[in-house]
């Protein structure tokens, strides 16, 4: 009898070990998924050696879980937070403005450097090459990254109009690379007579050391830019929406967070992150982007793929 009461004991012991595990699982958070632009050019690797150091500080100070993953492209960005699988992302002004039309995602943070939330798209050109000007490449070619990117396709594209420049018409070869690096890439490989990409990008390059950057120069800079948002799906819960928000607002300021873990877009350190952010701040690069409709794009995905 005893070896019986002892075993029905063990027993009970057992299955109230286990219900308590399996209380614990249920009640551990679980991470939130964040999807980012593969803002670096190709490498997804280098995507989130940028972003990894600032959530892992919010992380640290909020007590929240993030998974972070690269995607491939622009659009499944927005298609990730639209059918749910992303909580969080990392998107240029165009994806944002793509999201939010759709009903899908709400401005979380914007990275602070110098007091400003805003960036620059650039057109460049090799500085022994024939283009000076933004009105040197009629009959040029030119490399441009993804389609559904701010700083380079959309605003680029649009510095072109306003230059009275039709890509389609009165430029030569049209590439479309995929991303800023692989733009910077052509250029230098003297595969392009001239490529579009984000300042950052472009100054990422030079502080890595790539070879032949120092052989680049500007020939057209963008009016300012909202620097690209992170967001969050509209669907989450207001209280997750609130804590996220007061996370990114105090994450450069918390205790044990070194500055040097503060990062933004192209891995460059910056000040904190402005969780106030007005959106529509962003309407005056939506104006902008109207310059580059459904049309024009088609035509320039037509003329890029000829060889």
């Amino acid at each position: 009898m005893r070896r019986i009461f002892a075993r029905a004991l063990a027993i009970l012991v057992l299955a109230g070990l286990a219900a308590c595990s399996g209380q614990e699982n249920t009640d551990r958070a679980v991470p939130l998924h964040v999807l980012l632009i593969p803002a670096d050019g190709g490498t997804e690797s280098g995507t989130l050696a940028d972003y990894k150091p600032v959530f892992q500080a919010v992380g640290k100070t909020a007590g929240i879980d993030f998974d972070l993953k690269v995607a491939q492209s622009y659009g499944a960005v927005v298609e990730a937070l639209c059918n749910g699988t992303a909580d969080v992302a990392f998107v240029g002004p165009v994806t944002y403005l793509q999201a939010k039309e759709r009903g899908c995602a709400q401005l979380l943070a914007v990275a602070v450097e110098n007091g400003k939330s805003e960036y620059f798209a650039g057109i460049f050109a090799r500085k022994d090459g024939p283009v000076r000007a933004i009105g040197d490449l009629r009959g040029r070619s030119l490399a441009l990254g993804d389609v559904n990117s701010t700083s380079s396709f959309v605003i680029p594209v649009a510095m072109l109009v306003e230059a009275k420049l039709d890509p389609v018409t009165d430029l030569g070869a049209l590439r479309l690379t995929g991303s800023h690096a692989n733009s910077l890439a052509a250029l230098l490989e003297k595969r392009v007579d001239a490529a579009a990409l984000s300042f950052d990008s472009f100054e990422k390059a030079v502080r890595e050391g790539v070879p032949g950057v120092e052989g680049v120069q500007v020939i057209a800079r963008s009016e300012p830019i909202p620097y690209p948002p992170l967001v969050m799906n509209s669907k989450l819960p207001e209280a997750l929406k609130t804590k996220l928000r007061q996370a990114f607002a105090d994450v450069a300021k918390a205790p044990g967070i070194r500055p040097e873990m503060i990062r933004g877009y192209g891995g460059k350190q910056v000040d904190g992150y402005d969780s106030a952010f007005p959106a529509e701040r962003f309407d005056d690069a939506a104006r902008k982007m109207a310059l580059v409709s459904d049309e024009l794009k088609g035509e320039i995905l037509k003329k890029s793929s000829e060889r």
